[in-house]
């Protein structure tokens, strides 16, 4: 079974941030895009990237800084 794949506007929807929010984490490498379209150049997702937004929401709510956060799930990741 294919996992969903999310456009950015629907990581906004779900994760409750904004589009700048997300293009600023994605240029500063706190998510990555799963691939894009060629045609279109549209940005896809996936149901961990949602998860992910959620966590450094949490973070940030919490006062934690990007780069704590960024070194948090850098040691995380493969």
């Amino acid at each position: 079974m294919m996992e969903k794949v999310y456009l950015i506007k629907d990581l906004s929807q779900l994760s409750g941030l904004s589009i700048d929010t997300i293009k600023y984490y994605l240029k500063i490498g706190l998510i990555k895009e799963v691939e894009r379209s060629p045609g279109t150049n549209f940005r896809y997702f996936d149901d961990s990237t949602i998860q992910t937004l959620k966590y450094i929401r949490q973070m940030r709510k919490n006062n934690t800084p990007l780069r704590q956060i960024k070194e948090t799930l850098n040691s995380g990741r493969k």
